[in-house]
This record gives C-alpha cells, structure tokens and sequence, in this order.
C-alpha cells in the first residue's frame, strides 16, 4: 500500500479521487501483467509454451509441405486418371477392331474350307486323269516299239533282199527261177530254197505286203504285181523298202508327237496338282 500511495501522491491534484484510483488500478494491472510475463518468461511453464509454440510452427511447416505433396500427388492422380481413361478407350477400340478382324477371318476360314474341297475334287480329278493318261502313252508306247521293231527287221530283209535280187538278176545261180516266178510270193520263195533269205524273213515280207496292200491279190498273176521283166521284182522289192522306210518314218513321227503331247498335258496337270495343293 505504501508503494500505492506514492502512486498516489504523484497524480495531480485537480483531478478526482475517484478517477485516480480508476488510472491508478488500471495501471496496476498493466504493471501485474507486464510482471506476470516477465515471470513467465523464466518459469518452466513459459519454456514449455515456447517449446509448444515451436512445435506449432513446425507442424505449420510440415503441413505446408504435406499440402504441397499432397497437390503434387493429386495432380498426378488425375493425370494418371486420364491417361488411363485413354487407355481404356483406345483398348476397347482395339478390342472392337479384334472382334470384327475375327468374324471376317472366320468367315474367310468357311470361305477357304468350301475352296479346299472344292481344289481336293479337282485334285482327285487330275490325278485320275494323268493316271489314265499314263496308262494310255504306256501302251501306245508299247505298241510303237513292237512296230518299230518289225519294221526295222522288214526294212533289213528288204535290203538284203534287193541286194540279192540284183546279184541274182545279173547272172546268178537263181536267175532262171527268178524270171520263171509268176508272182512275188513264187520269186520269195526261190529266195528261201536258194537259202538267200529265211522262211522267218519272207514270212515277214509276205505279211508286210499283205497289210501295205489289203485290196491287192498277193498270189495274182505275175502282172498284177510287176511286169514279166527281168528288172520289174527288183523294183517291186525296193517299192516296198520305200514304203517300208516311209511307215517307220510316219510311226516316228507320230510317237514324237503323241509323246510331246503327252508330256505337256503331263506337265499341266502335275501344276494344277501342286498348286491346288
């Protein structure tokens, strides 16, 4: 109280008691707060304010820091989002792309399934066929080397034949018989007894005429096949080396053909085959 009356006494006078003692209590209470923090200040519990005041600046900071993350990772989450919502579009475009690629390819599997069967008929149809035609160029082969054969043997009898007929004919040991033949089986068969030729050889001769000449009298009067002259058998003879000669160049000829035919049907057909397949 003494300190308060000091207070007191240094107020003016023209003022009123009453309203000093209002000032003088206000600043009392100023002066208790001012005292107050200066106490705090120094006291355990203004230590740990100070330490929760750290800490709340601290928070703050970190928080800040969070909220900046937080920001960060949010943008990217939506980012992210739309990417994926691409994505997602872009997938099920494809997916649509796929399903309609798939029916089209399965329609074009039926497609080439109705293709294949209808290659594996025809397959089957060529391979019938170049069996058959195998089969056949087989036989006329067959049958152009028999005929080649007998005309090749025909060809060298009738050689040999003239041969003789000439020899003969100029003064041989058969001349007489030769000019006596009515006929040309007749002057053949001087030939055989003068061991000039085989029974095999004119048998072959004989039916070599017989065939070259179908409408014509093999055993005839000698007019009929060559005139009664001493040079008239040796021409008959070399007339039938030349039709001889002129049918084994035609049978040639025909094989040639026939084959090169066969060879370039042969050849088609072996292409459909392989291709087909």
């Amino acid at each position: 109280q003494a300190w308060l009356q000091q207070l007191l006494a240094l107020v003016p006078s023209p003022i009123h008691s009453s309203t000093k003692m209002v000032m003088m209590s206000r600043f009392v209470a100023a002066a208790a707060l001012a005292a107050t923090a200066l106490a705090e200040q120094a006291s355990p519990i203004g230590k740990a304010i100070q330490l929760l005041s750290d800490m709340q600046t601290k928070i703050l900071k970190e928080g800040e820091e969070a909220q900046k993350v937080y920001g960060e990772y949010s943008e990217w989450c939506e980012e992210r989002s739309k990417s994926l919502s691409h994505e997602i579009k872009t997938g099920k475009a494809e997916v649509a792309g796929l399903e309609a690629t798939i029916d089209q390819e399965v329609s074009t599997i039926g497609s080439m399934a109705a293709k294949i069967e209808k290659l594996a008929g025809e397959i089957s149809v060529d391979e019938a066929d170049l069996k058959a035609a195998t089969d056949i160029r087989g036989k006329e082969s067959e049958v152009f080397m028999a005929s080649e054969k007998e005309l090749t043997e025909i060809i060298d009898t009738l050689q040999r034949a003239v041969g003789i007929l000439e020899r003969e004919m100029k003064g041989g040991a058969s001349m007489l018989q030769l000019k006596g033949a009515q006929n040309l089986v007749q002057a053949l068969e001087v030939l055989v007894q003068g061991a000039m030729l085989s029974t095999s050889d004119v048998s072959k001769l004989t039916a070599f005429v017989q065939a070259s000449s179908d409408d014509e009298d093999v055993g005839a009067p000698a007019g009929a096949v060559y005139e009664s002259h001493s040079g008239d058998i040796v021409q008959t003879m070399t007339g039938l080396l030349e039709e001889a000669e002129g049918q084994l160049e035609e049978i040639r000829s025909t094989e040639t053909k026939d084959l090169h035919a066969f060879q370039m049907m042969e050849q088609g057909l072996q292409d459909e085959i392989k291709f087909a397949n």
